[in-house]
């Protein structure tokens, strides 16, 4: 499923506008990356935690030469599911 499919199967059970759900998904991711740029947890009992995580340097190889390279240290954006979530996906 797509964005676009999400917003009209939520806008059908609602009874909302496509518009106004478009706005309201928006408003939702912009408010996840704000917060998961700025160090903070987004918690959705029962969904899920959306949160950043620490991957530490690491040796790769550079698949076109196959020399060794390091790669640096970053943070990255992580997804925990939440009880109801797994249990609906069983």
């Amino acid at each position: 499923m797509n964005k676009n499919e999400l917003v009209t199967r939520i806008s059908e059970k609602s009874g909302m506008t496509k518009k106004d759900v478009e706005s309201v998904l928006n408003g939702f991711m912009n408010e996840v990356t704000d917060a998961l740029g700025s160090g903070e947890k987004v918690q959705l009992i029962g969904f899920g935690t959306f949160e950043t995580r620490k991957r530490s340097s690491r040796n790769g190889r550079n698949p076109q030469t196959g020399d060794t390279i390091t790669i640096p240290e970053s943070t990255i954006p992580a997804f925990k599911a939440g009880s109801r979530l797994k249990d609906a996906v069983k």
